[in-house]
C-alpha cells in the first residue's frame, strides 16, 4: 500500500545491534551476493501463473510473488477489471481488503486451483511468495465475516481502539502503527486470539508448499520501541515475535524454520521508521532507491547521481528492490509513464547488480503510456516484457555472477551504466534514446565480447570497454 518516500531514510536510520537469536541484517558482507530473481505475477490468477510456469523459469526468475490469497471484499461484480474508475465492475485494491483468512478469492482462484498452481511450480523449482496483509480488514467491517469475528473475540476484539480513525501524520509512530492507513480498518495485530488465526493461515499456506511472505504495510505494524494500545490491554507489540516463529501463541508455532523462509516486509522509507527493529525480523524495500533510479531513468542520465548508493541503512543483500511496484504504478501512476523499454533498462542495471533481490513487475497486458491498464482484465497474464530477451540474459547473468564482486561506472554524459562482476563478466546499459559511445573501466580481461542477445561486439584493452551502444537497450558480456 501506499506511504510517503523519504530519501533521508539512511541519515535517520538508528543502528541497532540485533535481538538475540536474530538474523544480523544491518552489517554488510561484502563477500555476499544474491542470485535470485522475483516475477512479481500481479493480478494473475492461479490458472494464468500455472499456465506460464515453465517461460518464468525459462526466464531465469527463481521465485514469483502472488497477489493476495485469502478472502477478500467481494462486492456484486466486482471481479472483471483491473480498475474501473466508476467503481462497478471492480479493482485490484479489493484483494487487499481481507474479510477473512481462508486461502481463496474470486481474483485469483479457488484453494484447489491454488494447489494445481503450487504443484506447477514444484515441477519448474520455482519458489512461491505469498503477499499477506494482517495489518487491516476491508473498508467495509460489515463485510468481514462473522467467522473471522468469532475467531478474534468478537468484533470489538477485532481493531486497535484508535483502529477506525485514518492516520493523518505518517511520520507519527502511534498514528502509523494504531491508526488506518489509508484509512483501511487498523487491526489489533497484539490480539493473541487475532495471531493464532492468522498463524494456522500462514501455516497453511506453508504446507501447501508457499516458501516466503511479503508482508503488506509491515511498518504500520509495531514493533518493541513503538507505543502499544493500553486501552486494548496490550503490554507489548509482540506481533513479529510469533509471525517469525520465535513464539508460540495459543499453542500455535511457525511450522517451519523461519530462516527456511524468504520474507521481506513493505516498510517504505519515511522519518522516524525504526529500521534496525524491522531488520531483526525481515528483509526491508529499498524504496528510495527505487525512486532515484526511476529518476534516473526519466532524465535520461545519472550524471551526479550516487547510482551505487542503496540509500538504506540495512544491509543490500537483505532488501528487495525494484525498478517500479504495484504501488508505483498504480497509487497516483507514480511510474507508469516511463516506457518499457525504460523500465527494462533500468531492470537490467539493477538486477546485474551484486545485491539486493530484485523484484519484476508485470505491468498488465496490453497496457500503454496513454492507456495504463490496456486489457483490464483482474486475473489475465500480464504483458510479454518478462520474457524479453534482455531481461532473460540477465537474470541468468545474475545467477552465473555468483560470488563476483560488482563496480559500477559511469560514462560522463550520465548516459551509459556499465556494472562489471569481477572478471568474469559485465552489464552495459544505455538509458538514453540516443547511440552513445563507450569508453569505460572494467574489470573484464583483455579481449573481444560479443553480447548475449544482439551478438554486438565489444573491446576490452588496458582496463578500458570500449564500443557503441543502441539508444534504450543492455548488453550482457560474460568471459568464455
Amino acid at each position: 500500500m501506499k506511504a510517503k518516500l523519504f530519501l533521508g531514510a539512511l541519515a535517520a536510520a538508528a543502528i541497532a545491534a540485533p535481538a538475540a537469536g536474530a538474523k544480523d541484517r544491518v552489517t554488510h558482507d561484502p563477500n555476499a551476493t544474491n542470485t535470485d530473481a522475483i516475477l512479481h505475477v500481479w493480478s494473475w490468477n492461479f490458472n494464468e501463473i500455472a499456465k506460464n510456469m515453465q517461460q518464468i523459469a525459462d526466464a531465469g526468475f527463481s521465485m514469483i510473488q502472488t497477489s493476495p490469497v485469502q478472502e477478500c471484499f467481494n462486492p456484486e461484480g466486482g471481479s472483471k477489471k483491473i480498475f474501473d474508475p466508476n467503481v462497478t465492475e471492480g479493482n485490484w485494491y479489493y484483494y487487499y481488503q481481507p474479510t477473512n483468512w481462508k486461502v481463496g478469492n474470486q481474483i485469483l482462484g479457488s484453494r484447489e486451483e491454488m494447489k494445481a498452481m503450487m504443484d506447477s511450480a514444484a515441477k519448474y523449482n520455482i519458489n512461491v511468495i505469498v503477499d499477506v496483509l494482517p495489518n487491516h480488514t476491508a473498508f467495509d467491517v460489515d463485510a468481514v465475516s462473522p467467522e473471522f469475528y468469532e475467531a478474534v473475540g468478537g468484533r470489538e476484539k477485532m481493531f486497535h481502539t484508535t483502529g477506525l480513525t485514518p492516520v493523518s501524520d505518517y511520520n507519527d509512530r502511534f498514528e502509523c502503527t494504531l491508526q488506518g492507513s489509508g484509512a483501511l480498518p487498523d487491526v489489533n495485530t497484539e490480539n493473541p486470539d487475532f495471531q493464532k488465526y492468522y498463524m494456522e493461515f500462514i501455516n497453511d499456506l506453508i504446507s501447501m508448499g508457499v516458501k516466503g511472505f511479503r508482508y503488506d504495510t509491515a511498518k504500520h505494524i509495531g514493533v518493541h520501541s513503538d507505543p502499544v494500545d493500553s486501552a486494548a490491554g496490550v503490554t507489548e507489540n509482540d506481533f513479529w515475535d510469533v509471525a517469525t516463529g520465535r513464539k508460540a501463541v495459543k499453542g500455535v508455532q511457525l511450522a517451519v524454520p523461519y530462516d527456511d523462509l524468504f520474507v521481506y516486509g513493505e516498510i517504505l522509507q519515511d522519518k522516524n521508521v525504526p529500521y534496525a527493529e524491522y531488520a531483526d525480523y525481515m528483509g526491508q524495500t529499498a524504496s528510495s532507491y527505487g525512486h532515484v533510479l526511476r529518476e534516473v531513468l526519466e532524465k535520461e542520465s545519472a550524471k551526479g547521481v550516487d547510482i551505487a548508493n542503496w540509500y538504506h541503512s540495512a544491509a543490500p543483500e537483505f532488501l528487495t528492490t525494484w525498478v517500479e511496484s504495484h504501488d508505483t504504478y498504480c497509487n497516483g501512476n507514480e511510474s507508469a509513464h516511463l516506457t518499457d523499454d525504460q523500465i527494462r533498462t533500468g531492470w537490467v542495471f539493477l538486477t546485474a547488480r551484486q545485491n539486493g533481490v530484485p523484484l519484476f513487475f508485470s505491468r498488465p497486458a496490453g497496457s500503454t503510456r496513454q492507456n495504463y491498464y490496456g486489457d483490464n482484465v483482474l486475473g489475465a497474464r500480464g504483458n510479454d516484457e518478462f520474457f524479453h530477451p534482455e531481461v532473460v540474459a540477465v537474470n541468468k547473468f545474475r545467477t552465473a555472477m555468483k560470488g563476483q564482486k560488482e563496480d559500477i561506472q559511469v560514462s560522463d554524459n550520465g548516459q551509459v551504466l556499465l556494472v562489471n562482476r569481477g572478471k568474469k563478466g559485465a552489464a552495459l546499459v544505455n538509458i538514453s534514446h540516443l547511440s552513445n559511445k563507450v569508453d569505460l573501466p572494467t574489470t573484464l580481461p583483455n579481449g573481444t565480447y560479443k553480447d548475449e542477445v544482439y551478438g554486438i561486439e565489444f573491446k576490452v584493452k588496458k582496463g578500458r570497454l570500449t564500443g557503441l551502444v543502441a539508444p534504450n537497450r543492455s548488453y550482457i558480456l560474460i568471459k568464455k
